[in-house]
């Protein structure tokens, strides 16, 4: 049976006759889904939020940088929505692309890959793959995906396949797409990588192998570390660089006409997105567990924290310099999504500085064209919409900090009518008595 599973299987996705199953359809499921419905594979798309599966249902879209008219061509040939975990048993593979955020204590939340499992489990049958593409900690697929994916006697690497295979969108960035950037994939034993790469190969360009699911969830994390480290770096150079009377962007600058040995990092107003803020911290709560202290990821992580501070300090000392005090005083912050030119709020420093103003009695207010209406988060609220950003409108403000440097913003307006800039993004090369780099 194992063979003929295993080889039923790879038939399957390579003649395309296979279903297609996304567990959780955000802004790693929909692009996903979207890839696999494009290239002819029958998609079924799972959720547990009623609201998104209606919308889709509908031929709508929940996020920005996806537009509908994508989302109604893939309805009209045959993807559809549902929250019924019972339909589990009609895929033949099952890709996971849900959330792994930190808890309270900064420790790994493992519910939503858990209690996915747990209602995928009912419903696997024999000739399936379930596929893990969530950030997590090393061994997360052998020990919560395994013992589920083998509870009702199935066996990994005969009747059902298991991968872990990290997912690596950038939303909203113009150079790279679901097809186009490289698949890490690792299976829990040989066949399974078999059957796993046979799934991603249709739709991506390149799938590449690696040994274990262990070493696939780690590929990802130091993707991410990567960059949370230099980011930190960058960051605490822009304080030296600022009490030295330097431009840290120039420098930067500078320094990326290297063509060898060097790789241009931004400093800015903290980390934001659901990876880089999040995911160093799976490895450093998973290494204490080897007795382990990861000194370079822990201290990144604080200075990467402490940026909204920094920011917030610019802003009260050039109020202070005007004879302000930021109690009472009207703040704009442009930009409140993560990165420019997106709508993702995940983790967003801009939120984090909107905060601060509030809690020290200044009057906070919002632009940001790709959110018109601040969103109901998990642990953040405000009741705004974005404002308008006119001369007069501008004019009226303290102060404006500059969080999040979308492309759409008229910053020659800006520069023109604010009273006082904080500059957090470098937007503003040349000096002007009323920005302030942050």
């Amino acid at each position: 049976m194992t063979v003929k599973t295993q080889q039923e299987a790879i038939e399957r996705f390579k003649k395309k006759e296979a279903l297609v199953g996304i567990v959780g359809l955000g802004y790693v499921g929909l692009p996903l889904m979207l890839r696999y419905n494009s290239i002819g594979y029958r998609v079924l798309g799972i959720d547990i939020d009623d609201a998104k599966v209606s919308r889709l249902n509908a031929g709508q879209s929940y996020i920005e940088h996806i537009p509908a008219k994508k989302i109604q061509a893939a309805r009209q040939s045959g993807f559809e929505a549902t929250t019924d975990f019972a339909r589990v048993s009609e895929c033949d593979a099952l890709i996971l692309c849900v959330p792994t955020p930190l808890n309270q204590y900064r420790e790994p939340d493992m519910s939503f890959v858990i209690s996915t499992a747990d209602a995928l489990k009912p419903h696997l049958r024999a000739g399936q793959i379930v596929s893990l593409e969530s950030t997590t900690y090393p061994g997360t697929t052998e020990e919560e995906l395994l013992p589920r994916a083998q509870e009702g006697g199935l066996v990994v690497g005969k009747d059902i396949f298991l991968v872990y295979s990290p997912e690596r969108e950038d939303p909203g960035n113009p150079d790279f797409e679901t097809r186009t950037i490289p698949k890490v994939i690792g299976g829990h034993t040989p066949a399974c990588l078999e059957v796993g790469t046979a799934l991603y190969e249709q739709a991506i360009d390149k799938v590449v192998p690696v040994s274990s699911t262990k070493a696939a969830e780690m590929t990802k994390l130091l993707e991410n570390i990567h960059r949370a480290v230099n980011i930190g770096l960058v960051n605490e150079m822009k304080i030296v660089a600022d009490r030295m009377g330097i431009d840290i962007f120039e420098v930067v600058d500078a320094a990326a006409t290297k063509p060898f040995g060097f790789t241009a990092y931004y400093p800015g107003p903290g980390l934001g997105g659901h990876c880089i803020p999040i995911d160093p911290f799976y490895l450093t709560w998973k290494a204490r567990e080897y007795g382990l202290h990861t000194r370079f990821i822990e201290l990144s992580g604080e200075v990467n924290q402490a940026m909204p501070d920094y920011v917030l300090g610019k802003l009260v000392d050039g109020l202070n310099n005007a004879s302000k005090s930021l109690k009472g005083s009207r703040i704009l912050v442009l930009g409140i999504a993560y990165k420019k030119n997106v709508d993702d709020m995940r983790e967003s420093p801009s939120v984090a500085i909107m905060e601060m103003i509030e809690a020290k009695g200044g009057i906070v207010a919002y632009s940001d064209p790709h959110v018109p209406v601040f969103p109901k988060m998990r642990e953040h609220y405000f009741e705004l919409s974005s404002e308008s950003l006119d001369a007069d409108n501008i004019a009226g403000f303290d102060a404006v900090v500059l969080a999040t440097d979308h492309d759409k913003f008229d910053y020659d307006l800006i520069k023109l009518h604010a009273k006082l800039i904080i500059d957090s993004r470098g937007k503003y090369r040349a000096p002007a008595e009323h920005i302030i780099k942050a």
